[in-house]
């Protein structure tokens, strides 16, 4: 009880000063070019996932970064639980936006910051919306931004990999950007499997080898299979 009261209280509790760096962020936008913009949008919900990660008392170990390229990327991740963002935002240094649900825009000061990063708002119950995510974000990522997208689209809670929707093979191989597979293991220790009691659990991060547009062009229909295949032999292997 007591880690997830420090943990929530941290959460809310750091959105004034979230604010009031974001405003002086906004201020430098036009001294600076797009990555260093970038880098400084990024370096406050790196340091609030941080924050939020130490409450915790988690454990996170990550592998891999040296196959972080330059330029932007499609990182495709599984979805284990509600600790993937900040356990990504925090062990990631590349900036990155995300595919996040319409509800979050009903946060305090979050949604602001989620659209200096690029995030794509996707509203489940329509499907106009969900057409507008994917150009949305073949957009972002041919002006330059790296996205993340958790195709299973609903947490695994640690109960294996589910379904990959097709949809993300579309916005890669029409933006032409590499995908990053990102195999991510036992944030749902951290609350889904403790009645939604936050309790410290060791996590794993491991960035995998970019497959190219040109790989993805060459497995045609399979594509989808073989970025899900990687991540479940990187989990297999942990687990």
């Amino acid at each position: 009880m007591l880690k997830s009261a420090r943990t929530f209280s941290y959460l809310f509790g750091y959105l004034p000063i979230a604010a009031k760096n974001l405003a002086k962020f906004k201020k430098r936008k036009v001294q600076l070019g797009q990555p260093e913009y970038s880098r400084l949008i990024h370096s406050e919900p790196q340091k609030w996932a941080s924050g939020i990660m130490k409450r915790t008392g988690s454990e996170v170990e990550v592998s891999g970064l040296d196959y972080l390229p330059e330029g932007p990327v499609l990182f495709v991740s599984n979805h284990e639980g509600n600790f993937d963002i900040p356990v990504l935002l925090s062990s990631i240094p590349k900036p990155f936006g995300f595919i996040s649900k319409e509800e979050v825009r009903k946060f305090p000061i979050i949604p602001s910051y989620m659209e200096e990063m690029n995030c794509v708002f996707l509203d489940r119950t329509d499907r106009r919306s969900a057409f507008k995510s994917i150009t949305d974000t073949i957009g972002k990522l041919q002006e330059g931004h790296s996205i993340l997208i958790f195709p299973e689209g609903t947490r695994s809670k640690g109960q294996g990999l589910k379904e990959f929707k097709a949809g993300f093979m579309r916005i890669a191989k029409e933006a032409q950007v590499p995908v990053v597979p990102i195999a991510i293991e036992g944030t749902s220790r951290i609350m889904e499997n403790n009645n939604n009691q936050i309790r410290p659990a060791h996590v794993t991060v491991q960035v995998l080898k970019p497959i190219t547009p040109e790989e993805l062009d060459a497995a045609g229909v399979k594509a989808a299979q073989l970025v899900k295949s990687r991540i479940e032999q990187a989990l297999a292997e942990v687990q």
